[in-house]
C-alpha cells in the first residue's frame, strides 16, 4: 500500500475522514479552468475510507509556473502515468465537464494499455465521448473565452473580475478551452466498468446528452438529474456526494 506521505505533482491528496485507513480512491478531474481545491472537503463527506485524489493540472495554483497543456491526449497520457502508483486500491474516477472527457480517456488508457479496469467512471455535465462536438470558443480569443465562462458561472467567473487575478487565471482558461475545442468524437470504445452520469436540469448539456454515456459501459449506466445549471454541483454538493458515496462504497 502507498504510504500517506507519498506526494504527487499531479494530485492533491485528501485522506479519508476520521483518520480511517484508505480502502479505495476517488480521482477527481476538474472542469476547464478548474483546480484541485474544488474538491476540498469531499473526503470528509464521502466517508467509509475513501481517499480523494484531486488532479492538479499544470499552469495553476502550485503548478502556476509550468506551461499549460493544450491537448486532451497529452493531458490524459500524463494523468494516466501519474495515477499508476496509486492503483494498489480500487480507483473510481469523477470528472466534471472537461474532466468527464478526461476521465473517460484515462479509464481507456488504464484498461487498454495497462490491463487495469477502474471500479467506476462518474461523469458530470458533459456529452458522451462519441457525441462531443468541437467547441471553437478558444478561436475567438480571450473575449470569447471570458464570455463563455461568465455565461456558465462558477468560481472562475468571480476570479476574472479581479484585475490582480485575471492574468493568473487566463492562461489555464485559454489552454483548457483549446482542449475542449479540439477534442473530437470517434466511434464508441466501451469500458468494462459501471458508468454513472450527473447533470443539472437547466444546463445546456441535456439529460439526453448524458444518457448517451450508456453506450460506453458494458456493465451498467445510471443517470441522475439535479436542479441547477452547468455548476449544479455547487448547490447540490451534499446530494451528489451522498450518491457518490453509495456507489463507491
Amino acid at each position: 500500500m502507498i504510504e500517506s506521505t507519498v506526494a504527487s505533482r499531479w494530485f492533491r491528496r485528501y485522506p479519508p475522514s476520521q483518520g480511517r485507513a484508505a480502502v479505495r480512491r476517488l480521482v477527481c478531474l476538474p472542469h476547464a479552468g478548474g483546480t484541485a481545491s474544488a474538491f476540498h472537503g469531499w473526503a470528509d463527506r464521502l466517508g467509509g475510507g475513501t481517499e480523494v485524489l484531486a488532479a492538479r493540472y499544470p499552469g495553476r495554483q502550485e503548478r502556476i509556473a509550468e506551461d499549460c497543456v493544450t491537448g486532451m491526449a497529452e493531458l490524459a497520457d500524463a494523468v494516466t502515468g501519474a495515477l499508476l502508483p496509486f492503483l494498489d486500491l480500487p480507483v473510481h474516477l469523477f470528472g466534471h465537464s472537461m474532466g468527464a472527457s478526461l476521465g473517460y480517456e484515462v479509464a481507456l488508457r488504464l484498461e487498454q494499455e495497462h490491463g487495469v479496469r477502474v471500479a467506476g467512471l462518474h461523469v458530470s455535465a458533459r456529452k458522451a465521448p462519441h457525441l462531443v462536438t468541437p467547441e471553437p470558443t478558444y478561436l475567438g480569443g480571450d473575449e470569447a473565452v471570458i464570455a463563455e465562462v461568465l455565461e456558465l458561472g462558477g468560481t472562475e467567473a468571480q476570479l476574472l473580475s479581479d484585475p490582480d487575478l485575471f492574468e493568473l487565471v487566463m492562461p489555464a482558461l485559454r489552454a483548457d478551452f483549446e482542449i475542449v475545442g479540439t477534442y473530437r468524437a470517434r466511434p464508441v470504445r466501451p469500458l468494462g466498468c459501471p458508468v454513472a452520469g450527473y447533470v443539472g436540469d437547466r444546463d445546456e448539456v441535456t439529460p439526453a446528452d448524458l444518457a448517451a454515456w450508456a453506450d460506453v459501459s458494458t456493465v451498467s449506466f445510471d443517470l441522475t438529474v439535479y436542479p441547477g445549471g452547468h455548476f449544479y454541483l455547487a448547490d447540490q454538493r451534499d446530494a451528489l456526494l451522498r450518491d457518490l458515496a453509495a456507489r463507491i462504497a
